[in-house]
């Protein structure tokens, strides 16, 4: 299978303070992969580069074959935080990134309305964000990442500030969604059972500079059972990123 996101060999260091040495990491189609490792480990810090925000000492960012390595504007990318304008409505920010691509305002509110439904907002577009729930602007700060680029995002522990209950309302939502959209995601998290529940596979970053260490393939069909995270096959992933970690 091809890769439509291939890193390699990526080196970085800022103000020459080690912090990625030969970091490699593949994200085929459909494919959800997680990053996962401590804070500090450089997590960000690869995203930013994968991003186009940083370009790396050493190595190189293919996406779709394409050599991407210090280009931003390429890969859709969704910090921790939602971001959005609190004095836009919630239409006016999902739809920001084709406006700032040159689109008629018009137009460009036309086009996401196809999506609010698909995204469970479906009669959020004329509010603001003060009047959203936090999983509600977690799916707008989506679906405008999904409007910047439609085949590969970037996530970073875009559900770490959600409660256990919605966070978890929003993992099955998110699958869903990737599913219907044939969208492609990179994930970073700190949160191990966040990382079995989601991904296919995943990706340990340790160390000061950070490196890739190992790759988990999680075998679970998707969807997953709702009860998955109290399997034993589910504790057996557990215990194995844990004593890697």
């Amino acid at each position: 299978m091809m890769a439509e996101l291939k890193v390699s060999g990526i080196t970085f260091a800022y103000e020459e303070a080690p912090i990625l040495e030969n970091v490699n990491i593949e994200l085929h189609e459909h494919e959800l992969v997680s990053i996962l490792g401590a804070s500090g480990c450089g997590k960000t810090t690869l995203f930013h580069i994968i991003s186009g925000l940083h370009k790396p000492q050493q190595g190189k960012v293919v996406l779709n074959g394409k050599d991407i390595t210090g280009c931003p504007g390429q890969i859709s990318y969704m910090m921790q935080k939602d971001l959005l304008l609190p004095y836009r409505t919630i239409e006016d920010n999902v739809s920001l990134p084709l406006v700032l691509k040159g689109e008629k305002k018009r137009k460009a509110r036309e086009k996401v309305s196809l999506y609010f439904e698909e995204f469970g907002l479906e009669g959020t577009q004329k509010k603001y964000p003060c009047q959203l729930s936090g999983g509600m602007r977690q799916r707008a700060a989506l679906l405008r990442t999904y409007m910047f680029s439609r085949d590969v995002a970037l996530l970073d522990e875009p559900f770490s500030a959600l409660d256990t209950l919605t966070k978890s309302e929003m993992h099955r939502w998110y699958l869903d969604v990737m599913d219907k959209i044939h969208l492609s995601t990179l994930f970073i998290t700190h949160d191990i059972d966040e990382a079995i529940l989601l991904s296919d596979r995943i990706y340990l970053l340790t160390g000061k500079p950070g490196r890739v260490t190992e790759e988990i393939i999680i075998k679970e069909p998707k969807p997953r059972k709702k009860e998955f995270n109290l399997t034993e096959e589910f504790l057996e992933y557990k215990r194995r990123i844990l004593e890697r970690l």
